[in-house]
């Protein structure tokens, strides 16, 4: 691991390097321009903002390196992003481009040597030092933009685990999800690709926001006339709504409108400190069956289960009394572009091209509050509050406005702004 933070070490976007298969890019492609590296995408690799995304495969067996490669070699490695880097084209503009390059594996496979000592003796706590070591270790951006860390020992919930690291301006959580699962095949059809739900909120990928359907009114009909008043009143609420929102985050933004000073505010320079992850495993039945008799969705569970975990620690931590109510916000960031299919997906990977589906980031911002307080008499109650605070967001478009707010703050003040 240390040899590769020294070749990672000073490391800079290129300035049109020579190793650009040029022809490669072309035919694959089917044109010669190159493409731009997107505003959120720009604003990812900011020495300020760099972000990545690190995810965790716990694996059934010991990993196969040989298969590993293969599986690499057909699938990310032909994928638009995962074959392309940034270059700046100082001649042009000053707006880094995606530009075709080949991929060398062993570039991108990182078998790091742990000491045996310390993965058997606590493999759980071995595994996590090693995933926050990546969450501050810069990548070289003479290279594709990704690496995927094989850890094979064994841990008490896993035989073996790899770790994907991608840096975030190479896509957004959501098309990076359905990357990977697009990237697998079903065990008894190995030919085949996965099968997910369509039903419900699996079937929406797009913004969480809804505008009002208008109604279909037929003469005479009070129905009809009350179904119209209702859209009516919806459509006032969504403005009202989407207007105290962007109001509140304007003041958050300039700091007019501050949480209080709690143990979950960091201080200066927090977000270049190295990230411990830690997880805890859940039974999706019991998130069901309470999300079906509170009448609410499995997100809305997840953030009351959220927010009384958060609570807890805090009364635990600080030794305040349990009626006392504290709000403390979040930034939540919500994907506003359709997520593309597993076919379309997979399809991309064959060919090599974009075949026309969307990729990239589209990102939009809202605060989210979270209420800490004590509920031992009714732990419910965390749901409820969230449940109304997630129908509140769902009834905004202030993700759209701040999406909206960066992209043209960034097109007129530039990146730095």
């Amino acid at each position: 691991m240390t040899e590769r933070m020294d070749r990672r070490r000073g490391s800079a976007l290129r300035k049109r390097p020579p190793a650009i298969d040029a022809t490669r890019a072309e035919s694959e492609t089917g044109e010669g321009r190159e493409e731009p590296v997107s505003p959120t995408g720009r604003l990812f690799r900011e020495p300020h903002f760099s972000c990545y995304i690190v995810s965790v495969f716990g694996l059934g067996a010991r990993v196969d390196l040989a298969a590993v490669r293969a599986g690499l070699e057909a699938t990310l490695a032909r994928h638009p992003r995962f074959c392309s880097i940034q270059v700046m084209d100082e001649l042009e503009d000053a707006t880094p481009k995606w530009v075709r390059t080949t991929v060398n594996l062993d570039d991108h496979v990182v078998v790091p040597d742990l000491e045996p000592t310390g993965t058997s003796a606590d493999p759980d706590r071995a595994l996590e030092s090693y995933v926050s070591s990546l969450s501050t270790l810069p990548m070289d951006h003479s290279r594709p933009l990704w690496e995927l860390h094989v850890l094979d020992f064994p841990t008490s919930d896993a035989d073996a685990a790899v770790v994907l690291r991608v840096h975030h301006s190479v896509g957004d959580g959501v098309s990076l999800l359905s990357l990977f699962i697009a990237c697998t095949r079903r065990a008894a059809d190995p030919d085949a690709l996965p099968e997910l739900p369509t039903t419900g909120a699996a079937r929406r990928s797009g913004p969480v926001y809804a505008l009002p359907s208008r109604p279909l009114l037929a003469p005479s009909s009070w129905g009809a006339l009350a179904a119209l008043a209702a859209w009516v009143v919806s459509l006032l609420l969504l403005a009202w709504h989407t207007l105290v929102d962007v109001l509140c985050f304007s003041a958050t933004a300039t700091s007019m409108l501050r949480d209080p000073r709690t143990l979950f505010k960091g201080a200066e320079g927090v977000e270049f400190r190295p990230k411990r992850f830690v997880n805890r495993t859940l039974s999706l039945d019991d998130v069901k069956y309470v999300k079906n008799t509170m009448n609410c969705t499995v997100n809305d569970v997840l953030l009351g289960v959220t927010s009384a975990a958060l609570s807890r620690f805090y009364f635990r931590k600080t030794g305040e009394s349990g009626r006392k109510s504290i709000k403390v916000r979040s930034t939540l960031l919500v994907n506003l572009r359709k997520t593309p299919g597993l076919h379309a997906l997979a399809t991309m990977m064959q060919s090599g091209k974009d075949n026309g589906a969307e990729w990239g980031n589209r990102l939009g911002y809202m605060i989210l509050p979270f209420h800490i307080a004590m509920h031992d008499d009714d732990p419910l109650e965390y749901v409820r509050k969230a449940t109304k605070v997630a129908r509140r967001k769902k009834s905004s478009m202030e993700s759209i406005f701040t999406y909206w707010s960066a992209s043209m703050i960034m097109k007129i003040f530039g990146i730095k702004a």
